[in-house]
């Protein structure tokens, strides 16, 4: 079965032609670090690049995520429902959702405890009704000390909502009381707090997946001449959960339920993960943070504020050179190695960096290699860019990472 399904998959990756063009197959090359091994490389467009063909549930924004579309590719190719599908570095908790969606069972990791709060209400999402109830129970307008160093981004009135609503979570979270609901209105809130329109909590800044400082949206609203005006939190909630919301039919919200049960998630490094068993995965689909590129607890200081994980938002590990990079990797990869199953996949996506000068799947190649895994192919999937990156005036084939970049490794000992 593994030796058919190997063929298979390199036959269609080589035929694949589902957007109108044609798989480039390299020579096969062999890296410089590695006598002996070669490895054949398929580029192609083998997801779609459209922002809104996937789960609406997905449209929660992290740093650097990638679109659902890919880890679902890998997902569909090499586990049957009921397989478990782990990612170490789990963002967002993109493949999650999809394992999930797919009635596979998601195992997730991440160094960042915020991650745990973007995932998890979406596991066993609640109806409109209960967050609009839930809603109109608390009192947002209630007298609460507010954070005065916040008003460069929100009108006064909208602070003290944003407060008296953080202050009704976290005292929820001390009582152990919190349920699904209050889980879910958090993690919407967590995703409004700043943004770019009238959407959001707060004036215009950058996308929500980057909170800037306080000293740089001084000089925005200077700039733009602009003042925070009122945004009502309890409307936005509600419109962006319906929004999340709106295509879960009742087969879906059924199996995540019953799929939810299940999910593992852990909070801290990779390396380490006993409560994890050997060889109890079928399936890894990740991307670890790309080499001195994102700078996450900078990004997520405002979130980590709402969620009161500030003790929590240390700087998170930026490697500066390719080889701490690199052996971090295999570190990660030797503790993914224990929890793969024989036979079992690994799908590391990684990226080209510095104007394309350096490919990550070269370094990824032999880290894998001496974790143990043997390695199946590269494939490189041509991409558009997101809207943060149009932001900053990034364009395709230009400036930062122009496609995704898969290793599969697989376990054969």
């Amino acid at each position: 079965l593994q030796r058919a399904r190997k063929f298979s998959l390199h036959d269609e990756l080589e035929s694949f032609n589902e957007f109108g063009s044609s798989t480039f197959v390299q020579n096969r090359f062999s890296n410089g670090n590695l006598d002996g091994v070669q490895v054949p490389v398929y580029q192609n467009e083998f997801w779609t690049s459209k922002q809104r063909a996937a789960n609406r549930l997905h449209e929660i924004s992290y740093r650097a995520c990638f679109k659902p579309q890919l880890p679902r590719f890998f997902i569909e190719r090499l586990t049957k429902p009921g397989d478990v599908v782990f990612d170490p570095f789990m963002g967002r908790g993109t493949t999650l959702l999809e394992a999930a969606l797919l009635g596979r069972i998601p195992f997730g990791c991440d160094a960042n405890p915020l991650c745990r709060k973007l995932i998890l209400p979406r596991l066993n999402p609640p109806t409109i009704s209960e967050v609009a109830e839930r809603l109109s129970e608390i009192d947002v307008n209630a007298e609460v000390e507010t954070r005065k160093d916040l008003r460069v981004f929100y009108h006064s009135k909208t602070l003290r909502q944003i407060c008296a609503l953080r202050d009704y979570l976290l005292k929820r979270e001390r009582q152990r009381l919190t349920d699904s609901i209050d889980e879910w209105i958090q993690m919407v809130a967590l995703n409004r707090l700043t943004g770019h329109s009238p959407g959001f909590f707060s004036v215009y800044t950058l996308p929500p997946n980057q909170a800037v400082s306080v000293e740089s949206q001084i000089r925005i609203n200077k700039r733009l001449r602009q003042k925070p005006d009122f945004r009502s939190v309890p409307d936005l909630i509600l419109a962006k959960s319906k929004s999340l919301l709106g295509n879960l039919n009742k087969e879906t919200r059924q199996l995540l339920c019953s799929i939810s049960t299940k999910v593992k998630m852990l909070a801290r490094p990779c390396e380490f993960l006993p409560e994890i068993s050997d060889s109890s995965v079928d399936l890894v689909v990740t991307s670890p943070p790309f080499l001195n590129v994102v700078n996450y607890a900078a990004d997520n200081w405002l979130r980590c504020w709402f969620a009161g994980l500030e003790s929590a938002n240390e700087p998170f590990r930026i490697h500066k050179n390719l080889s701490d990079w690199q052996q971090s990797m295999n570190a990660a990869l030797t503790e993914i190695f224990r929890v793969v199953r024989l036979g079992g996949w690994v799908a590391f996506e990684v990226g080209e960096i510095q104007h394309g000068k350096t490919q990550l799947e070269n370094a990824v190649i032999p880290a894998g290699v001496s974790a143990g895994f043997e390695v199946k192919l590269v494939l490189i999937n041509n991409q558009k860019f997101t809207k943060t990156a149009n932001c900053w005036g990034v364009r395709n084939n230009n400036l930062g990472t122009n496609t995704n970049r898969v290793v599969l490794f697989q376990k054969l000992y």
